[in-house]
């Protein structure tokens, strides 16, 4: 970030009532700006560049899934983290996208002020334009510490969204055999 970022928080410190140059806090107006650098990077990723042309010609038909894929991003009502996993499915139409891009999507978007909704479609609806499968399922699963640190301080509680499209949501025995899947417990290597 910038000089401009460590005033803000230099000021903000003050405000909450600290003092901002004793020997605890002397550099966290750098380390924020660091900080919120890195977990707002996604704002500076360009989504073509992460996938890369990384699609190629192939005759699978069915379930591509890739599960459990761990993120942290920051709510855009509170700034306070939220973080969980996210599970991504589609069916070829021709073609197949190289399985790191996937997790590097989740990532460019939760790299961002969110709302898990829109993290759901935005991943759900950026796989389906680029790659154009028959269809694509995406679950998002996520604790937020909105909801645990302040508020109704429930720590128990996650949040799940979904996002369907093509035959995801119009086929209920693709969408089911989706669901199911993600269900099972995940393989330890």
């Amino acid at each position: 970030m910038s000089l401009k970022t460590e005033r803000y928080v230099y000021g903000l410190l003050k405000e909450i009532g600290e003092d901002p140059e004793r020997e605890g806090l002397k550099k966290t107006p750098s380390r924020l700006a660091r900080a919120l650098a890195e977990i707002t990077a996604g704002y500076r990723m360009d989504i073509d560049k992460i996938l890369n042309g990384a699609f190629f010609k192939a005759d699978y038909k069915e379930l591509v899934i890739v599960r459990d894929i761990s993120f942290h991003s920051l709510c855009e009502h509170h700034m306070l983290p939220f973080f969980g996993t996210a599970h991504i499915a589609y069916i070829p139409d021709g073609k197949i996208i190289g399985l790191s891009k996937i997790p590097r999507l989740v990532d460019a978007f939760a790299k961002r002020l969110q709302v898990q909704e829109r993290l759901t479609v935005q991943i759900a609806d950026t796989l389906f334009r680029k790659l154009r499968p028959k269809g694509v399922g995406v679950v998002v699963e996520a604790r937020h510490l909105c909801m645990t640190m302040r508020g109704v301080k429930n720590v128990s509680s996650y949040a799940t969204t979904s996002s369907m499209l093509g035959v995801f949501q119009k086929d209920n025995r693709v969408r089911e055999e989706f669901l199911n899947l993600i269900k099972r417990a995940p393989i330890r290597a």
